[in-house]
């Protein structure tokens, strides 16, 4: 009797502890399966413990607009007002997108990926976005020099930026050379820059090398006009690893690998992301969404929160 006393029920853990242990599961179940277990488990998912970290990248891809805003508003709100980290894709209003930035005052992971975001719109926001030390706008084709010149003046704590293009996106585009000098005029600190496939020069990558000193891995797989050797990299530290057509890296002993793919450019050819875009995840997604939402019920509970058209989603 005395050993079963003192084993904790798990309906009893206090809200912090069970939102670190849900931190394990996915988005799905969190939101789906947790609250119908037990009135505590209920409470502490419509509460911010769970909801510090939003990661909605892949349940947000292809997915209505007007769906992906309406989830945005349901877990900024349970996160209190002020997630850590959100990822999510494929935003295409700016509402949304003002929506994230009215509430980043404690944000310092931020993924935009896919999405329609603008110079304008990035140039009203990043002023909020200050408290920011990762950025990720792959494949956002909508934005350039200015968004990122405004963000490299704003977050003067970022330390990662990921700006990876798609290969045939890139086709009818003339040059992103202002981007790159954006980032190496604004972004000191940097220390990871993901930059492959854009449409950038040996003349570009090099200002960023000199101006951003901290960096320890670039990226620049698919950048063909990129023309860098073993010496010329070596002079900018033994610690910066180099993701490129050419070469995998420097090492911290300063010694180069070349390794055997190489000649192959950066290890990807254009159709081979035209096939990972059709592996059918988002289908299993939205048909395990659709199919475990349900009204919530009990204490805790949004009153106006129900299925919307089948589509599993709350207002």
């Amino acid at each position: 009797m005395g050993e079963e006393s003192n084993i904790r029920k798990w309906d009893e853990l206090i809200p912090d502890a069970l939102g670190l242990i849900f931190k394990n599961l996915s988005f799905v179940e969190v939101l789906t399966v947790v609250p119908r277990v037990c009135k505590s488990w209920g409470k502490t998912v419509a509460g911010p413990y769970c909801w510090q970290e939003i990661d909605l990248e892949e349940w947000s891809k292809n997915r209505n607009p007007e769906i992906i805003d309406r989830m945005l508003r349901l877990l900024i709100s349970r996160s209190g007002g002020s997630p850590r980290k959100l990822t999510v894709s494929g935003i295409t209003n700016d509402q949304s997108i003002l929506l994230i930035a009215n509430h980043a005052q404690s944000l310092h992971t931020l993924c935009l990926t896919r999405s329609s975001i603008t110079d304008s719109i990035t140039e009203t926001i990043s002023s909020k976005l200050s408290a920011l030390s990762s950025l990720d706008l792959s494949y956002c084709n909508n934005l350039g020099a200015p968004a990122l010149e405004s963000i490299g003046k704003s977050c003067k704590s970022l330390t990662t930026l990921k700006r990876v293009m798609h290969p045939l996106e890139v086709i009818s585009m003339h040059s992103q050379e202002d981007e790159a000098r954006a980032i190496a005029t604004t972004m000191p600190k940097l220390e990871h820059l993901e930059m492959a496939y854009m449409l950038v020069t040996t003349s570009s990558v090099l200002e960023i090398l000199r101006n951003c000193k901290r960096l320890t891995l670039l990226d620049i797989r698919g950048c063909w006009n990129v023309d860098l050797d073993e010496r010329v990299v070596k002079r900018f530290g033994g610690k910066l690893k180099v993701l490129g057509p050419d070469m995998v890296g420097c090492h911290e002993a300063g010694e180069w690998e070349w390794d055997d793919w190489s000649d192959e450019s950066g290890g990807y050819l254009a159709w081979d992301f035209v096939a990972g875009d059709l592996d059918g995840d988002d289908d299993y997604y939205a048909e395990e969404v659709a199919a475990a939402f349900w009204e919530e019920e009990g204490d805790g509970a949004d009153a106006n929160s129900k299925l919307v058209n089948g589509k599993g989603i709350y207002f």
